[in-house]
C-alpha cells in the first residue's frame, strides 16, 4: 500500500473512533473529498489479517445501511441476490485481496470473501464498500438500489478497483414485449430473452399503465436482474418506448423498474427509438445486401412504427447525420385494439385499419427523404420475426432460420389474409406463432404490408438484430457506462 497522507489518516481516525489498526489508502471520497471507502492492507501493522479489504468509513452511509441491516436487509439480499452470481464475488474479492499479501509471508493469512465469508451475504457494508470502489459485487449493487445510492456520485482514487469493462446489458420495455440483451465486452451474444407482458394494454383508450400491466413487466425485469448478475454486468441501459411515453403515470412504473433492475429508466422518444432501431438493425448485414446503399427500416412495436431511411456506402451503420426517422402512432397492439375488436375481424375493421394505416404511411413517405427501386428494406420486431417463422414453419424459435431471412410482398399479403380470416385459437395453432401474439399478429402484419406497398417494397429482409443491439453497441462503445 502507499504511504499515509497526514489529513486522510486523521480524518479516518476520527471516523473510525480509533487509530486504525493497518495501513490504508483512500478509495472513495466525496465530491468534497472526505473519504467513503478506504482500502486496507491484507495484514494489519502487528501481522494479524485483515480479510476486509473495503471497509464503509462514510457516517452517513453506515448509518443507512445499518437502518438497512436493521430492518431485515441481509435476509432479504440472500433471498433476492443469485447465490451463484454471489459466491463467485467472493471469489474474485479473495484472489484481488490474496495479491496483495507480500511474498514469503507465512504467518497467519486472510481468508473468504466479502466480509470473511465464501457465500451468502455477511455484512451489507463491506458489500456496499467493495461494489462502491468498482467492484462487481451483486450484494453490494442490491445495497445500493435499496438506498439509491449510485456510485458515479463519488469519485474513485488510484487505489480502488478498475471499473471491469465486462459484459453489458439492455432492457427494452416495448408495449407488447419486455425483452433483455446481454454481451460479452467483445459483443458476444451472452443471453437474449423475450417475454410478452403487454404492458401497453389498454393505454391507447386509458392513457394509463394498468397495475396488473406494470406487475407483469416488474416480474420479468426482475428475473433480467438475477440473469444480469449471474454474468457479472457492469453497464446497463433501460429504456420504455411508446406504453410509456403515452402513460399519464409513467412514474408509477419507471420508479420501480429503477429500484427492481439498478438501472435508471430512459424514455426514449420516437426519434431515438428510430434511430437505435437503425445503428442495430445495419451493423451486421449480410455481404449480399452491400449493392443497396440505401436502407429504409421498419420498427413495427406494439405502440409505434418507427420509419427509419439511411445510406449506406459501405458495411458499417451510416453516421447518425445521414439518418431520417419518423414514429407513427400505430402498432400492432395499438391498432387491434382501435380497429379489430371482433375475432375474426370483418372486413368493415379490416378496411378502417388499413386507411388508418396508409394514411400514416403515407404521411411518413411525404416527409422522409427518397427511397429509390431497389433499396433494402428490413422489418424488426415480433411481428416480423414472428411471420418469417410462420412463413418456413419454424416451430421452435431458431435465430439462425429467422435472422436475415427474406419475406416475399406475395408472402406477407398471403398470411395477412389467412391470419385475419382466422380466431385467435387457430392462429395460435400455427407452427412458429408464439403464446401472447396471436391477438395483434394481424394488426401488425397489416401495417408490415401497407409498408411495402406505400414504398413499392417487394422483399424484407428479417433482422433479429434492433434496438438492444442498437443500445449494447452504445455501450461497448463507451457511451452510457
Amino acid at each position: 500500500m502507499t504511504a499515509q497522507r497526514d489529513p486522510d489518516h486523521a480524518v479516518v481516525a476520527t471516523l473510525l473512533g480509533r487509530e486504525p489498526a493497518g495501513a490504508f489508502t483512500v478509495a472513495v471520497r466525496r465530491s468534497d473529498g472526505s473519504p467513503v471507502v478506504i482500502e486496507n492492507a491484507p495484514l494489519l501493522h502487528d501481522g494479524r489479517p485483515m480479510p476486509t479489504r473495503y471497509w464503509l468509513v462514510d457516517p452517513e452511509l453506515r448509518e443507512t445501511v445499518s437502518r438497512l441491516e436493521a430492518a431485515g436487509g441481509v435476509r432479504r439480499a440472500e433471498a433476492e441476490v443469485s447465490s451463484e452470481a454471489q459466491a463467485e464475488a467472493h471469489a474474485r474479492y479473495a484472489a484481488e485481496r490474496d495479491k496483495l499479501i507480500p511474498p514469503g509471508h507465512t504467518g497467519p493469512a486472510p481468508t473468504g470473501g466479502v466480509g470473511g465469508t465464501r457465500r451468502g451475504v455477511k455484512c451489507l457494508h463491506a458489500h456496499l464498500a467493495w461494489f462502491l470502489a468498482g467492484g462487481d459485487d451483486p450484494a453490494g449493487r442490491w445495497t445500493a438500489r435499496q438506498l439509491g445510492v449510485h456510485r458515479d456520485a463519488f469519485v474513485m482514487e488510484g487505489g480502488a478497483v478498475p471499473m471491469n469493462p465486462g459484459p453489458a446489458a439492455a432492457l427494452d420495455c416495448g408495449t407488447n414485449s419486455t425483452r433483455l440483451l446481454v454481451v460479452s465486452d467483445d459483443g458476444t451474444a451472452l443471453e437474449r430473452h423475450m417475454h410478452i407482458t403487454r404492458l401497453g394494454e389498454g393505454v391507447d383508450a386509458t392513457r394509463r399503465l394498468a397495475p396488473s400491466a406494470i406487475t407483469r413487466t416488474l416480474d420479468v425485469l426482475r428475473e433480467y436482474r438475477t440473469l444480469m448478475d449471474a454474468r457479472g454486468v457492469s453497464g446497463a441501459r433501460l429504456v420504455a418506448t411508446s406504453a410509456v411515453r403515452d402513460a399519464e403515470n409513467g412514474g408509477e412504473f419507471l420508479g420501480p423498474a429503477a429500484d427492481v433492475t439498478g438501472v435508471t429508466p430512459e424514455v426514449l422518444t420516437g426519434a431515438e427509438e428510430g434511430r437505435l432501431s437503425f445503428a442495430g438493425a445495419t451493423a451486421h448485414l449480410p455481404l449480399s445486401t452491400t449493392d443497396s446503399s440505401c436502407v429504409l427500416v421498419v420498427d413495427i412495436g406494439g405502440g409505434s412504427t418507427e420509419l427509419t431511411v439511411g445510406d449506406r456506402s459501405g458495411p458499417r451503420p451510416p453516421p447518425a447525420a445521414k439518418v431520417a426517422t419518423t414514429s407513427l402512432d400505430i402498432g400492432c397492439v395499438r391498432i387491434s385494439e382501435r380497429f379489430l375488436r371482433h375475432d375474426p375481424p370483418d372486413a368493415e375493421e379490416l378496411a378502417a385499419a388499413r386507411a388508418e394505416i396508409e394514411a400514416h404511411v403515407a404521411a411518413a413517405r411525404g416527409t422522409l427523404p427518397g427511397v429509390p427501386d431497389g433499396s433494402l428494406l428490413i422489418g424488426l420486431a415480433g411481428t416480423v420475426s414472428t411471420l418469417a417463422a410462420l412463413a418456413n414453419r419454424v416451430a421452435v424459435y431458431d435465430r439462425a432460420r429467422i435472422h436475415h431471412a427474406v419475406l416475399e410482398r406475395s408472402t406477407v399479403d398471403d398470411w395477412l389474409g389467412r391470419l385475419a380470416a382466422e380466431d385467435a385459437p387457430t392462429r395460435l395453432a400455427h407452427p412458429g406463432m408464439e403464446e401472447g401474439r396471436q391477438d395483434v399478429i394481424v394488426g401488425g402484419v397489416l401495417i408490415l404490408a401497407v409498408v411495402m406497398e406505400v414504398f413499392g417494397q417487394t422483399r424484407c429482409l428479417v433482422s433479429e438484430d434492433d434496438i438492444l443491439d442498437g443500445l449494447v453497441n452504445g455501450l461497448l462503445a463507451g457511451i452510457g457506462r
